[in-house]
């Protein structure tokens, strides 16, 4: 695996670890019965923004370094996913 792989690996793997904590623990405006004249009451007051983004990482570094484990390891490769035979038969490899 390449650096640049690594880094868009990591990447992708915080975004949606991230979106996914997004809507947990919001408390909502109308939760609170404080809501402000022309909002929504769904609207957030308190969105504990900084833990999410904290968790995100950590959640994420583990994540990455699990499937970096597998990738680099060759456990798993493309070849074992290739579920319709796609890929013709192996070439011998060239020392």
């Amino acid at each position: 695996m390449s650096i640049a792989s690594a880094v868009v690996l990591y990447a992708v793997l915080w975004f949606l670890v991230f979106l996914t904590a997004l809507p947990f623990r919001i408390q909502t405006q109308g939760d609170l019965g404080n809501v402000v004249e022309g909002t929504s009451a769904g609207a957030p007051e308190h969105h504990h923004l900084k833990r999410k983004v904290v968790i995100s990482t950590l959640v994420a570094a583990a994540l990455w370094a699990m499937l970096a484990a597998v990738i680099l390891s060759d456990a798993i490769t493309v070849r074992d996913i290739d579920m319709f035979g796609r890929m013709g038969p192996e070439s011998p490899l060239v020392e």
